[in-house]
């Protein structure tokens, strides 16, 4: 927080600032109207956020009620930093901020900072509450942060009450919305595109939207169960409120403002964080064959393991997912989580002698936690667990939450939730473990932070394509993911699926080609990624070759196409290696699409080895029809991508020696 003398100032109560991006087109005019601080935004000269009050309510009174502005600051900020994973290498971090002080005219006299930064691809704002004299804690009722849109946009969302933010995005006019989870993502116009989010949640409540009078969004926190929505001692600081801006919906891929929002890496070694694909004992239970809990089809035992460390070995899987290998499954778990022990193996797994295997043949076994939501349980074992993970050589962990309320009272959305989440980050960082956390609160750019947080779900994924009674997930699901969810943080999706010799809901299946399956490894984005299928169903498929070459970290992305449920192409480049690989996918329409090549490098000549739709492919009735051709192509070539009804193209572009 920056310093000041309220004393020195000589800004009048009356007084607005300014704050404007680098490049001159988003402004943020902050000021205070009869007491009550507000902002507004305008992108090239047009208000986007019409004037919008802002307050906070605590036990004790309401800061913005009536206000005096005491004075202002205001400063430039840009600098690169390096990922040591991501969609690039490198990010800019390049804002204008501005910060006013304000104290409450009341017998308390409170004093309060609101800090903007405004960069090129959006604006973030917070709220900053000093420790003050005869304050030692703070109860936050409420938060009133409004967005109070100039005009009516189209929005993507899904209700606040869709558990674990498993839900299908519906598209609907903003004033029609009810209250609903960010990030809550907008087209105003052909031309201008925005998206509500928030950053750097770290100890707060999580950000919902409710409409206000219109186009008028006003934040709603997830409680406590209490009612409370934030707890803190002496001083607080919310979490960053974001509206991403862009001229196109390719923009807001491209935005890196949220992570541009948390603190730096507190990791000083990350040389044990490993990207990598992998596969696991996890879709045999989906398909109802095998069980997580002991018995005739349990599927991890120490004999199935094994099969799978040598097919990952064979073809070059970093590790091998095992769910169900630990005591607690036999029990009514989703009801009571406590029956979970996160040390104790069944009797027919033998984890000492597959972690030895595992080593042996150079693949690593992921750890999974399942608690039941029995949080406070879970952190009991937490310590002794992955220190013992760590000694076995578990270098990741996929931890899941599966009730609607956390230790049977509170929700995932929740400050209480979050602590904890925060707490198993933490633990495993100082053993050495990479998180993929399922059922999480939305996640906000923590991995900047602490990058060992490699993936979280938070989706309505491959699952849902195995026992869902609608059918799976629609086709145009992800075409509208990366937009909605993906912009919120890696989406552990679990794309792979290449045989659909299953049924445990008639009808129910992955409703997308081969082609587009292989293509959701590049366009849904993962540090940590699974190849879904069990491991009998890709022997002798071509799309193997795709899968199993496709990178999971990159050094450079772009968006060629892009329009929110109707198609996507996405190319990345490898962080080891000059190839590219793209990722085309469509909706329930055929797609003809050209993506120009201007990202290859100049004067060079490439490889295109391209896995498209085949001339009779639809994901109705003929989904596996596939073609494989190469052709050769350069920085000026237009490739020509002709995508079939829910279908795909995935293409990998090797330079030339």
């Amino acid at each position: 927080m920056l310093a000041f003398n309220p004393l020195q100032s000589c800004v009048k109560a009356s007084a607005a600032g300014t704050a404007v991006s680098p490049n001159g087109r988003n402004v943020v005019t902050v000021g205070v109207d009869a007491g009550r601080p507000y902002y507004l935004v305008k992108v090239d000269g047009r208000t986007v956020v019409d004037s919008s009050f802002v307050s906070l309510e605590f036990l004790d009174g309401t800061l913005g009620a009536n206000s005096e502005l005491l004075g202002s600051e205001i400063s430039s900020f840009d600098q690169t930093w390096e990922q040591p994973w991501g969609e690039e290498t490198a990010v800019r971090n390049n804002y204008n901020a501005l910060i006013l002080h304000f104290r409450e005219a009341d017998s308390l006299s409170r004093i309060f900072d609101i800090e903007f930064r405004v960069f090129d691809d959006g604006v973030g704002f917070r709220y900053l509450i000093p420790a003050q004299n005869g304050v030692d804690s703070l109860v936050l009722m409420d938060e009133n942060t409004r967005f109070n849109l100039a005009e009516e946009a189209v929005a993507w969302s899904i209700p606040y009450d869709t558990e674990y933010y498993e839900g299908i995005y519906k598209a609907s006019p903003v004033s029609v919305l009810d209250t609903v989870c960010t990030p809550l993502t907008m087209k105003v116009t052909d031309s201008l595109y925005l998206s509500i989010h928030e950053a750097a949640l770290t100890d707060y409540a999580s950000l919902n939207l409710t409409p206000e009078n219109g186009t008028c969004l006003r934040s709603y926190l997830t409680p406590w169960s209490t009612g409370e929505k934030v707890f803190a001692q002496g001083s607080l600081k919310s979490p960053w409120r974001t509206i991403m801006i862009g001229n196109s919906a390719a923009d807001l891929l491209l935005s890196r403002m949220m992570l541009n929002l948390n603190e730096p890496c507190v990791i000083e070694d990350t040389s044990w964080i490993e990207p990598g694909r992998y596969i696991g004992i996890w879709w045999g239970m989906h398909r109802r064959e095998n069980t997580w809990d002991i018995g005739d089809r349990h599927g991890a035992t120490t004999e199935n393991t094994k099969r799978y460390i040598d097919f990952a070995a064979a073809n070059g899987y970093s590790g091998v997912l095992v769910e169900g290998w630990n005591k607690g499954w036999e029990h009514d778990w989703s009801a009571d989580g406590t029956c979970f022990d996160f040390l104790q193996a069944y009797p027919d797994f033998d984890l000492e002698e597959v972690c030895r295997y595992a080593a042996e043949k150079g693949v690593r076994l992921i750890g999974h936690n399942e608690t039941g939501g029995a949080a406070a349980h879970y952190e009991t074992q937490l310590d002794s667990a992955f220190a013992l993970y760590n000694r076995l050589g578990i270098n990741a962990v996929k931890t899941g939450y599966v009730n609607r309320l956390m230790d049977g009272k509170e929700l995932h959305g929740s400050q209480y939730a979050v602590r904890h989440y925060r707490k198993v980050i933490e633990t495993a960082a100082r053993n050495h473990i990479m998180i993929d956390n399922h059922e999480p609160v939305m996640p906000t750019g923590l991995q900047r932070t602490y990058p060992n947080l490699m993936t979280q779900e938070g989706v309505r994924g491959q699952e849902y394509n195995a026992w869902c009674p609608e059918g799976g997930n629609p086709t145009e699901h992800t075409v509208i993911l990366p937009f909605t969810r993906g912009l919120a943080g890696p989406m552990d999706y679990t794309p792979g699926v290449l045989k659909y010799n299953y049924e445990v809901v008639p009808g129910t299946r992955p409703m997308h080609t081969t082609a587009k399956e292989l293509a959701l490894s590049v366009v849904l984005y993962s540090p940590l990624q699974m190849s879904a299928d069990i491991i009998e169903n890709y022997v002798d498929q071509p799309g193997m070759e795709f899968i199993t070459t496709c990178p999971t970290s990159w050094s450079k992305t772009v968006v060629p196409q892009a329009k929110i449920g109707e198609y996507l192409a996405i190319a990345r480049r490898d962080r080891n290696s000059d190839s590219w690989y793209i990722g085309a996918i469509t909706g329930t329409n055929v797609c003809n699409m050209d993506v120009p090549l201007d990202f290859l490098d100049e004067g060079a000549t490439y490889t295109a080895r391209i896995f498209c739709d085949g001339e009779n492919a639809d994901y109705r009735t003929n989904p596996y029809d596939m073609d494989i051709h190469e052709m050769d192509v350069d920085s000026r070539t237009v490739l020509p991508l002709n995508l079939a009804p829910g279908g795909g193209a995935a293409v990998i572009i090797a330079k030339k020696r």
